[in-house]
């Protein structure tokens, strides 16, 4: 960041929360905000909001969405969950998948539109990734990708061609306990990387474990505007409250410079457009108008044997109708409302949330702004609880790895909406960046950096407390 943007942001913060790297705490300064139930607070995602505690809870659209505007809805929903199959292909607008891929679909990722699980110990990872890098940086800023294996290792490849290899993980049982003597255990994951198809890695190698998250309310994420996220920006902890939050600037193809960023797991991506078609390029190895190049280097010689799904084998595999669609889905997909936001256990979990100083980076409430293309997202008061900005969450959940401005420490405070329903949608309840958490408990005991404070307070209160703590995270 240069040196007129850090002094501007160089505010005082406001709430307290804990701060998450997909659902982690930071401790933050106190607030005076009422901890007693707020009229409308149910409704996390405003006037869009929906009323379903399903397993379809996360795939629905927003309940203000007019009838005609449902339809480009279905038609994203239905290339968000079909299998992309190898070129050429008789099945038009499906083909081109690979050569080098981690997932066939959007879905296989974000099942019902939710959080994949957490990488299993002795199987290829599958529905979570391994992004690579060395040190140094690429032409606009990001990360420097691997020479030969590129930006992230895929695991999958079409028939001849050989996959890049197989990313691995096990697990070390740590001990510990909360100050009245209950004893838990933390599985700290360690990686490694097998089968390789290319050859051997750079020497200097940078790895990052990521698993999908939940994609809800990514249209009301991207409306609030960027004046009201840096409001919440300090990134000289000039009122000394030891929070530090930052945005990340990263490059923007669209516009061709950098912008803020605010969606991913370090803040990496600038817009649900093009978090989209990359997650098509890397992921699903589709190519499309802003990244018209396939997903292989020059050293992967094998993959440029393969036909491109494109039309003459030319034009970009992911037709500019479909991608439209796919990310028009994306923005639209509602938030579910809250569940017993009245309920007594709840709200003194609401207030010993608040005691421990978590809401300046789990912001509660943003109001959307105004905009002519998303007249149902505009204007709305929801409740995401993120201030989408960068925070430093301490060794032990650090990638190592830069990404943009974003340190090898630091992590996107991610919303906590929706959160409640991981269990009914997912069938599980992993959290972090990487899965390794495997309850809300957990994912708050593993913070440090900036979220010691958060973490101590939780593991010193009696377990009545810390019940109804989780029983506030579970409401939301």
């Amino acid at each position: 960041m240069n040196l007129f943007l850090q002094q501007k942001f160089s505010g005082v913060r406001g709430f307290a929360l804990f701060s998450i790297v997909a659902v982690g705490f930071v401790s933050c300064s106190p607030n005076q905000e009422s901890v007693a139930y707020e009229n409308g607070e149910e409704l996390s995602g405003g006037d869009t909001t929906v009323f379903d505690v399903s397993p379809n809870a996360f795939s629905l659209s927003a309940r203000n969405l007019p009838g005609p505007r449902r339809t480009p809805f279905f038609v994203g929903n239905s290339f968000f969950n079909q299998n992309w199959v190898q070129a050429p292909s008789s099945t038009a607008g499906r083909d081109g998948l690979g050569p080098l891929f981690n997932t066939r679909s959007c879905s296989t990722c974000h099942s019902k539109d939710g959080r994949s699980p957490g990488p299993e110990p002795g199987k290829a990872l599958t529905t979570a990734l391994l992004r690579l890098s060395i040190p140094g940086q690429d032409p606009h800023g990001g990360p420097n990708p691997e020479p030969i294996y590129g930006s992230q290792l895929q695991g999958q490849s079409i028939p001849t061609i050989p996959k890049e290899g197989d990313a691995f993980v096990s697990y070390t049982e740590i001990p510990g306990s909360f100050a009245d003597g209950e004893s838990y255990q933390l599985a700290k994951p360690t990686y490694r990387i097998e089968n390789l198809g290319y050859g051997p890695l750079h020497q200097g190698l940078l790895t990052s474990p990521r698993v999908g998250p939940a994609i809800i309310g990514l249209g009301l994420l991207e409306l609030i505007s960027e004046l009201d996220l840096l409001k919440n920006a300090d990134p000289h902890d000039a009122n000394g409250d030891g929070i530090s939050g930052r945005p990340n600037y990263v490059w923007d193809n669209r516009l061709q410079k950098k912008v803020m960023g605010r969606l991913g797991w370090k803040a990496n991506q600038p817009s649900v457009f093009q978090q989209v078609a990359t997650a098509f390029n890397e992921d699903i190895g589709i190519t499309s108008e802003m990244l018209p190049a396939e997903n292989y280097t020059l050293g992967e010689r094998a993959a440029h044997r393969a036909v491109s799904g494109g039309v003459g084998g030319k034009s970009p595999e992911l037709s500019k109708k479909i991608l439209d669609a796919v990310v028009f889905y994306s923005q639209t997909l509602a938030v579910p409302a809250r569940r017993n936001a009245k309920d007594p256990v709840v709200l003194r979990g609401k207030e010993l949330f608040h005691q421990a100083n978590c809401a300046s980076c789990h912001s509660p409430v943003f109001k959307t702004s105004s905009s002519p293309d998303f007249p149902e997202l505009s204007n709305q008061t929801i409740r995401p609880y993120s201030d989408l900005l960068l925070h430093d969450m301490g060794p032990e959940l650090a990638d190592n790895r830069p990404d943009f401005e974003a340190s090898g420490t630091e992590w996107r405070t991610p919303p906590l909406w929706g959160i409640g329903l991981v269990k009914t949608v997912n069938g599980h309840t992993r959290f972090l960046h990487d899965g390794r958490a495997r309850n809300l408990s957990e994912a708050i005991l593993w913070h440090a950096g900036e979220a010691e404070s958060s973490k101590q307070a939780f593991r010193t209160m009696s377990k009545t407390d810390r019940v109804a703590l989780l029983k506030f995270l579970e409401s939301l």
